[in-house]
């Protein structure tokens, strides 16, 4: 079956489903409804949306059907007339599927009971037993609308058994770099490796990394002869002025490709969800300020060198174990989760890009404030713009298969618009210091803004020389 393009808009009274699918028979569709669920089913399309909130299908519901279009318009009544249903541009969050509460309870109550003989209790454990564990999944399926049951799986040993390695989104994934010894990934920190670290061991790479690609003379270099990238940090991101997100047609078709899925992460792991996403986002606003929105082959590069969850595999927290459980707040993040999450991508973009420089690092971070503060559809968009670039990379396009792709769709199905508001909020007046990078920046800053004798005097000083 095949998922048509569709989009969906409002009134007081109804909500009315636009669906593009061209040269069929009107006599062909079959429409259902059922509470907030809605499925279409026209051969060769089959569409499933769920409403936020309760349709009716009543004398004042209608489905038109325009041949010269290609368009079938289904137009449902609102349970509650003048109810918002929000949220009805995010495609991939009525796409999902519905949560069907399973009563806590047992249904059944004994009322009277008698003992059983003991050749009456063996049938009854034999016949429980005969029904194998796909049967018991199949019929508990049929009780919960045919959506099989989904368990939150537990947090593993540290004794590993397997020699497969998961990592991306939620650890799902294994397996995608079993032949990067033959591909020209560039970005890999991990080499033939990537399918055998545990996370410890790519963590240990991806800084040993970071230390050999800084060089001091680039840096210096940039920060001295600072002409041009004083034209980037001046350049103000049009984009980010306008009022209102609204998805274009060729952002819906993306959406509509993504992956159905529905995520049941614990709160640790919703947590570092939202801090590596700040990652992906300053990597996009690095690329998006140094190209000013428009990007350029070496984007792709650029992007994935500037992610440790790309080039490493190596996604936030980034402070131990024992730090995590004495800092983590009731609610939201403190100062030093953000501070941590973001200080590799500092390190990072003024160890790897063409043009490094700490202000730039400054500027990102605002950016992506500002990105986080438009809401849940602005940072759809820029994860959208970010999995296209990637998708025209030959190699990189892996990366949206294990981190990007799931991103776009929690993000508009799970993300809370609340927390991400407040991040926003805090990453805006969060600071990050050159002395924090560890690079010892301050100081080859004030060596490059000393004269020649005195830059002298300085490293005899430093070199422990008393004469000149």
């Amino acid at each position: 079956m095949i998922t048509p393009r569709f989009y969906c808009t409002q009134t007081l009274e109804a909500v009315a489903v636009s669906i593009y699918c061209p040269s069929i028979r009107a006599s062909d569709v079959e429409i259902n409804v059922d509470e907030t669920l809605l499925t279409v089913h026209i051969n060769p399309y089959f569409l499933r949306i769920n409403f936020p909130h309760s349709v009716l299908e009543d004398d004042q519901s209608s489905a038109t059907y325009d041949p010269s279009s290609g368009y079938l318009t289904v137009t449902l009544t609102k349970e509650v007339k003048g109810q918002e249903f929000p949220d009805l541009d995010l495609l991939a969050k009525l796409l999902a599927p519905r949560h069907v509460e399973v009563p806590k309870k047992p249904t059944i109550e004994v009322i009277e009971s008698e003992t059983s003989s003991q050749s009456e209790l063996e049938e009854l454990v034999y016949l429980t037993d005969a029904i194998s564990l796909e049967q018991r999944e199949i019929l508990q399926a049929a009780e919960n609308d045919w959506q099989f049951p989904q368990t939150v799986a537990e947090s593993s040993s540290p004794l590993q058994l397997s020699t497969k390695r998961y990592y991306g989104f939620l650890d799902m994934y294994t397996g995608y770099f079993t032949h990067v010894a033959h591909t020209e990934n560039d970005v890999n920190e991990l080499g033939i490796e990537a399918e055998s670290c545990l996370p410890e061991e790519r963590r240990a790479k991806r800084l040993q990394h970071e230390e050999m690609k800084w060089d001091e003379e680039h840096y210096m270099a940039d920060y001295m002869d600072d002409e041009y990238i004083q034209e980037l940090l001046a350049w103000e991101d049009p984009g980010l002025k306008d009022a209102e997100c609204i998805f274009t047609e060729s952002e819906n078709m993306t959406m509509l490709d993504l992956p159905r899925k529905e995520y049941l992460p614990t709160k640790s792991q919703q947590r570092n969800l939202y801090l590596t996403l700040l990652t992906l986002l300053f990597a996009y606003a690095y690329d998006r300020r140094t190209t000013q929105h428009d990007p350029t082959p070496e984007s792709a590069w650029t992007i994935c060198s500037l992610i440790p969850a790309f080039s490493a595999l190596d996604p936030p927290p980034y402070v131990s174990s024992k730090s995590i459980s004495l800092s983590i707040p009731t609610s939201g993040f403190t100062d030093h989760d953000l501070a941590s999450s973001l200080m590799p991508s500092y390190r990072r973009s003024l160890a790897f890009p063409l043009y490094r420089s700490f202000a730039m690092a400054d500027a990102c971070r605002n950016d992506v404030a500002a990105i986080l503060a438009k809401g849940r559809r602005m940072v759809t968009r820029c994860l959208l713009e970010m999995k296209h670039v990637l998708d025209h990379h030959e190699v990189y396009y892996v990366y949206n298969k294990i981190w990007v792709d799931d991103f776009c769709v929690w993000i508009q199905a799970s993300a809370s618009d609340e927390m991400i508001l407040d991040i926003a909020q805090q990453l805006k007046a969060l600071v990050i210091t050159k002395s924090m990078i560890g690079w010892n920046i301050e100081n080859l800053e004030a060596v490059g803004l000393l004269s020649d004798s005195d830059k002298r005097v300085f490293r005899m000083t430093v070199c422990g020389v008393s004469k000149l």
